[in-house]
């Protein structure tokens, strides 16, 4: 039995990650320009500068895309390159780039989704105040204006942002991704409504000005756990973690899937931010809880639960020599199931996996080929888990894998490769792996031998 007929196999990047070209054409800064330049803040010094030169090599990138079989593309656009001050004046070669990007998917048979923020925020905006101001939300919608005027006849699904958690707690409380900040925690959970607001001003933008009949997802990080068994008890404490918050973090997707879904915070985190909760004005939560058609979701690893005497959720260590990625990172595929499993009864929106995947020691070998056994492993042991939430009635619209090639891995640099594709960044020479291969099967047999 393979997958639903309708299933979307995919590959994702983003803009900072691939293009390269920081600084051509008219494109404007980033944050992630800036972060770059900052002594120590990447690995070994790395810059996204050139990073693939995907800029100047997306036909061929495409071309490669096709050849794996991928039916969609999930990409994300520069925002500086598209308006360079972040708001006002357009630039059309940055734009064009993208028309000429999503007219050559096209032209290769493959769906292109768009995200519009991948953490690459224009740098003359964060000089404003970035998401701490309060018209950063009219910003993003002026951009995404901008964007769905231009490519909207010809793209029709959208992710607003991605992964909120990441580049909020990651960027503005521990400092270590761009803007590579420290903010007390009240700026936070600004931070945190703005962004919302942002993606629910974005969603009404993209229904009121598409060519075509538009679908939305929003796109937090998979906070998702696995209960230690199959009981009640544990699959209930397994639910606390994943949905109350008993601490001060916005980690928990509660804190940005309830006001999208349910029209408000979780009370659970209205409690424990008391002092520190967000400024919500009237008309908020109509604007944040924008009807959107699927929970876009990213599984890399998740803990395992069980409920103690109290039936309180307990984090139950990895025994030792639990299976690492070479991030540290480790493999827990049962959270494709599980976390698909309890978002879906929470929320009732399909969902859609926009990042899976494991970084890897990968290498050119003496026969020119690249073999990655673990990633292929990896990818069939979560995709085997997302077959088995199908099977159990849990809508699940597709699945991207994490990345399509070897890229810029934020502060990690190009210390660490994730892609089915091998990248030379010194010759930018790109080489299919085996794992790109492997996909190509599973594509072409729609999941029946997995």
């Amino acid at each position: 039995m393979g997958f639903p007929e309708d299933f979307i196999w995919g590959v994702a990047s983003s803009s900072y990650q691939i293009e390269g070209a920081w600084n051509s054409d008219g494109k404007g800064l980033s944050v992630w320009d800036m972060m770059c330049r900052k002594q120590g803040a990447v690995w070994n010094g790395h810059t996204g500068n050139i990073a693939c030169d995907h800029y100047h090599k997306y036909k061929e990138d495409i071309a490669l895309m096709k050849k794996i079989g991928v039916k969609a593309y999930r990409l994300s656009l520069s925002w500086p390159r598209i308006i360079p001050d972040g708001i006002g004046t357009v630039n059309d070669k940055g734009l064009d780039f993208y028309n000429k990007l999503i007219d050559e998917l096209l032209n290769a048979g493959i769906e292109p989704f768009i995200t519009l923020f991948h953490w690459d925020y224009p740098f003359e905006l964060y000089c404003l105040g970035g998401w701490l101001n309060n018209d950063s939300p009219d910003w993003f919608a002026e951009y995404t204006k901008v964007v769905v005027d231009k490519l909207s006849d010809r793209v029709k699904n959208w992710i607003t942002i991605n992964e909120p958690q990441s580049f909020i707690i990651e960027g503005h409380i521990n400092g270590t991704h761009a803007p590579g900040v420290k903010l007390p925690f009240n700026q936070i959970t600004h931070i945190s409504h703005n962004v919302l607001l942002s993606h629910g001003k974005a969603v009404k933008i993209i229904r009121e000005n598409s060519k075509q009949k538009a679908k939305i997802g929003f796109a937090p990080t998979g906070e998702v756990a696995i209960p230690a068994t199959n009981k009640k008890s544990d699959i209930d404490a397994c639910k606390k973690f994943m949905f109350e918050i008993n601490d001060k973090s916005i980690k928990q997707n509660s804190w940005w899937l309830d006001p999208i879904y349910l029209g408000k915070y979780p009370e659970s985190g209205l409690k424990t931010f008391e002092y520190e909760k967000p400024r919500i004005k009237d008309g908020d939560f109509d604007i944040i809880s924008q009807p959107i058609d699927y929970c876009a979701i990213n599984y890399y690893f998740a803990p395992v639960i069980k409920a103690d005497n109290n039936g309180e959720p307990v984090i139950v260590p990895f025994e030792i020599g639990h299976t690492k990625t070479t991030f540290g990172w480790y493999i827990t595929p049962e959270m494709a199931y599980w976390g698909s499993k309890l978002l879906y009864e929470r929320y009732k929106s399909p969902i859609l996996i926009t990042e899976n995947g494991m970084a890897n020691i990968d290498m050119i070998s003496l026969d020119g080929k690249v073999h990655d056994p673990q990633r292929i492993d990896f990818t069939h042991r979560y995709l085997k888990e997302v077959k088995k939430a199908i099977e159990d009635k849990i809508k699940i619209a597709g699945y991207f894998h994490w990345s399509i090639m070897d890229n810029f891995e934020w502060a990690q640099g190009f210390k660490q490769r994730f892609g089915l594709i091998y990248v030379d960044f010194n010759t930018q020479q790109r080489t299919l792996k085996d794992s790109a291969y492997w996909y190509k099967k599973v594509i072409e047999k729609n999941g029946e031998n997995i």
